[in-house]
């Protein structure tokens, strides 16, 4: 079966009254070492982090078609290794003992997170996906910072008041491809020219639920053509995100058929 790409978008999470239901959601489902970095924060940052690794494990589990209780956060990292007491790097789960062949990303920004994977994906299958607010871009020095030469070559030919947007989706694309790649910002990020790399796209509003003020990439690491996004009814993700159930808040989830075939918890 073809891979197919699955994106959710979760809108922000509210603290007023939601607090205490969030802390016993997430000591009752997520592992000791996201509770200890989420305590390690401020609360409203730590806040965030519970939820958005809430909803993490709610899509894994939603796609495997198994338990939220019956997963265990496995992350990896290049430079760190992997184990039960890492909370960074590649996400994915594993399911007594047996990691799970997910690949996921998330990405948040401006209260929302983005969650993205691929089920039933192989070994040679990374991906990446973020989200930017591009008011976050417009700072002194951001050229410098982020982009390569000829990348502000093409930003400088924007209409002025498209600049932001413009460079929230250069920078969008850069995340995405260094989570793919697993290098993050250990590579200097205005090194990257993202304007033509394989596998690496624009993510529209349309196909994520997202505001259309925020700019969202995506990076697969396979050949392209070998991965397609699609939902249940097997129409492209643009059409599914059009057609797909909206929550109250308008964020689209696009599912797909595949499910975890073994046992049950």
């Amino acid at each position: 079966m073809t891979p197919q790409l699955v994106v959710r978008a979760v809108p922000p999470f509210s603290l007023a009254g939601d607090a205490a239901g969030l802390m016993q959601d997430s000591e009752g489902l997520l592992d000791g070492a996201e509770l200890h970095r989420a305590r390690a924060m401020e609360p409203a940052a730590g806040h965030r982090f519970l939820a958005s690794r809430l909803a993490q494990r709610r899509f894994a589990a939603d796609l495997l078609g198994v338990a939220e209780t019956s997963l265990d956060a496995c992350y990896s990292c290049p430079q760190c290794g992997a184990g039960a007491d890492l909370s960074h790097g590649r996400p994915g789960y594993s399911y007594r003992g047996t990691r799970l062949p997910l690949a996921l990303s998330l990405s948040r920004a401006a209260g929302w997170t983005l969650l993205a994977a691929v089920p039933d994906a192989g070994p040679d299958v990374r991906l990446g996906v973020d989200i930017e607010d591009p008011a976050h871009t417009g700072f002194s020095g951001f050229a410098v910072l982020a982009l390569t030469t000829a990348e502000h070559r093409d930003i400088r030919s924007v209409q002025p008041e498209g600049r932001l947007a413009a460079q929230a989706k250069l920078w969008a694309r850069k995340e995405a491809w260094l989570k793919m790649t697993g290098e993050g910002l250990r590579t200097a990020p205005s090194s990257l020219d993202v304007r033509g790399l394989p596998g690496l796209r624009d993510l529209t509003p349309a196909e994520t639920g997202l505001p259309a003020q925020l700019a969202a990439a995506v990076a697969l690491s396979v050949t392209p053509g070998r991965i397609q996004a699609a939902p249940e009814r097997g129409i492209s993700l643009p059409e599914a995100a059009a057609e797909a159930p909206h929550t109250a808040t308008g964020a689209a989830t696009l599912r797909c058929r595949w499910r975890w075939h073994g046992p049950r918890p």
